[in-house]
């Protein structure tokens, strides 16, 4: 028998193990799994929703209210905004409720918006407010704009200029802005943002508002962090949400029974505008969310439990966000890099791997 083929005396496996002298890390405890019923604490968060005052909004801003934060309903309406934060109050015991009028058609009063909010931070703005047409003709804003690509798109690049010194100076504050599955099958025409052809057609016109606010949303984060600014923008959409399949808060909201029963098999494929919510009001709160990503249903993106979904390909088009981005910010009469620092002169072209 060869010396190699000889056992050790105190084969390896058997010797007693020597103390390790190098710190062990800390073990991480597992996130616990996302709960839309049981929200993380927000105390001493304030969160501003554009039109707040009904649908998806309003939603948004009751849910947001449950987690113990201050929630700023935008609103032009005085009186549904009244009404609304009533019916918060009236489902949530102690909510911190207020209200502020924005009207993001009026491009030039948004600069008041920041005064209004009398804060010194804020924690995070929902861009959710916006206008649907179902028929023509082509309307415009007072500015104008397309009202829809003027109020949806436009009037939320505004309102993020003016409310950028805010959002710069909370410790990590997020612009959370909700597009729409309508626009997942439209594309953008750079030559014709406005829908000022001939073939106008509203329901196109507001997916392609929807989807402009979708690449805004994306494009904010990449120039964020270009900036190296700790504020951080994500995307989410509600997949499909009916008002037959939400539950009622009137005034906000009356659903009857009639409307119920004949919303119900859609219930299979969609959902109610309370759940439509639950996307946006993850990437609000969840402390695993972070910029650049989109929220939206489990369920083949149409209902269901809100999850991080992969980012839509026409959505990663660079060179379609960044004309689009100029070409907002001259529109609205503001510098590219809308008040969040060295933004200003960051080219997508230029940023490195995120």
């Amino acid at each position: 028998m060869s010396d190699r083929d000889q056992p050790s005396a105190q084969p390896s496996a058997q010797r007693p193990a020597r103390p390790s002298t190098e710190p062990r890390p800390p073990r991480r405890s597992p996130s616990p799994p996302w709960d839309v019923h049981r929200l993380p604490s927000a105390e001493g968060k304030t969160f501003l929703v554009t039109g707040g005052n009904a649908g998806i909004g309003y939603f948004v801003a009751e849910q947001l209210a449950g987690t113990g934060a201050t929630v700023v309903l935008g609103s032009r309406n005085r009186t549904k905004a009244a009404a609304a934060a009533d019916c918060i109050r009236a489902h949530v015991p102690g909510a911190r409720v207020r209200h502020i009028p924005m009207d993001l058609a009026d491009l030039p009063s948004l600069e008041a918006v920041a005064g209004a909010l009398a804060l010194d931070h804020l924690d995070a703005v929902v861009h959710n407010a916006g206008v649907a047409l179902d028929d023509p003709p082509r309307r415009v804003t007072e500015d104008g704009h397309e009202l829809m690509f003027g109020t949806n798109h436009l009037g939320h690049v505004a309102l993020t200029r003016w409310l950028a010194p805010l959002l710069a100076a909370a410790p990590a504050a997020r612009v959370v802005t909700v597009g729409s599955f309508a626009a997942k099958t439209e594309r953008l025409d750079l030559a014709d943002l406005q829908s000022a052809g001939d073939d106008y057609r509203p329901k196109r016109t507001y997916g392609r508002s929807k989807l402009a606010q979708m690449y805004f949303g994306l494009t904010l984060d990449r120039r964020l962090r270009a900036a190296g600014s700790p504020v951080r923008s994500l995307v989410a959409h509600p997949g499909g949400a009916l008002d037959s399949l939400t539950p009622s808060r009137p005034p906000v909201h009356v659903r009857t029974s009639g409307e119920r029963l004949r919303g119900l098999p859609a219930g299979l494929l969609v959902q109610g505008k309370d759940a439509g919510a639950w996307p946006v009001v993850r990437a609000v709160l969840d402390p695993s969310a972070t910029g650049g990503q989109l929220w939206g249903p489990r369920v083949f993106g149409l209902r269901g439990e809100p999850r991080r979904e992969p980012v839509w390909d026409h959505l990663k088009d660079t060179a379609v966000a960044e004309r689009l981005w100029d070409v907002s910010c001259a529109l609205i009469g503001a510098e590219p890099g809308l008040g969040f620092g060295r933004a200003a002169g960051w080219s997508g072209r230029h940023a490195g791997a995120r």
